[in-house]
């Protein structure tokens, strides 16, 4: 038996579309893996009603006919599906840890980004790997044309999770399909600026690069609240609020010291728009582990 826990993750962080992602240190997902004739599994824990167990479905099943390693598998999930949380993702990934592990397959976490965005695939219909990168690899990740370069840094952050669904098909319906020449400019000096914030630990350059003219403000129509409670957050001392992937979570970056504030600052601007929620207090965090 192997047992992996993998975190839940943010992608794009607003300016890096299908490129950026983080690791969060919570919350998690954890799998349990043991060999077996044919692939079976079992999920419990958050949503798990929801998501099927037939492994032609569910995308622990994709990862483990990708490494030809039959498995029972057991999901406890940890990240909400349809959160915006990479929750298949940190099945994915998992899944693909622990049965590289439980096969000796060999392959490194490098190696495995691609396998578990199979599972990936199973849930949004293409093998984007912006949210199993970090899953796997921990901290900041930067994912393009298959290869990926992960960052160490420490920025404090805050994942609230509204009582909403948004699908990821559905999100990514509603991303235009031109942009105009002024808005690309903004965003690529806001991707770059993101990306020297995260090499520098700098949570005032991270937020400032978060700020995005294109995908961001086409998913923020799909959240009930979504401008109220970024200006909340802002006020309470966020640096910067975006879609945490496709939603419906927001991600705010924060000093260490104003999480607990924006946290609640956050919870109760989506309460007076009458939406339930819930707040992580977190960071970017580290990668799958095995338990």
């Amino acid at each position: 038996m192997r047992t992996v826990r993998a975190p839940a993750t943010s992608a794009n962080l607003g300016s890096g579309f299908d490129v950026f992602g983080v690791a969060l240190d919570r919350p998690a997902d954890v799998v349990r893996v043991e060999k077996a004739e044919k692939t079976t599994i079992e999920v419990t824990g958050a949503g798990s009603q929801y998501i099927p167990e037939d492994p032609e479905k569910n995308v622990v099943g994709a990862v483990a006919e990708a490494l030809d390693a039959p498995a029972h598998i057991r999901i406890d999930k940890g990240v909400r599906p349809s959160s915006g949380l990479g929750s298949s993702a940190a099945s994915s990934a998992a899944a693909a840890l622990a049965l590289n592990g439980l096969y000796d397959r060999g392959y490194s976490r490098q190696e495995l980004v691609p396998i578990a965005a199979e599972g990936e695939a199973v849930v949004s219909g293409e093998a984007h790997s912006d949210n199993v990168a970090p899953a796997l690899l921990g901290g900041f990740t930067v994912a393009r044309h298959g290869a990926v370069t992960p960052v160490e840094t420490d920025i404090p952050l805050v994942a609230c999770l509204p009582e909403i669904a948004v699908s990821t098909r559905d999100a990514r319906r509603v991303v235009p399909s031109r942009a105009d020449m002024d808005d690309v400019v903004h965003t690529v000096g806001s991707a770059a600026t993101l990306a020297v914030g995260m090499c520098r630990s700098d949570p005032e350059l991270v937020g400032a690069g978060m700020d995005e003219r294109i995908v961001t403000p086409a998913r923020a129509e799909l959240i009930t609240g979504y401008d109220d409670v970024r200006d909340a957050a802002l006020a309470a001392g966020a640096t910067g609020v975006t879609v945490s992937g496709a939603g419906p979570s927001l991600l705010a970056v924060c000093r260490g010291t104003d999480r607990a504030r924006v946290a609640s600052a956050m919870l109760d601007a989506f309460e007076d728009v009458g939406v339930d929620a819930r707040a992580y207090q977190t960071k970017v965090g580290a990668g799958a582990t095995f338990h």
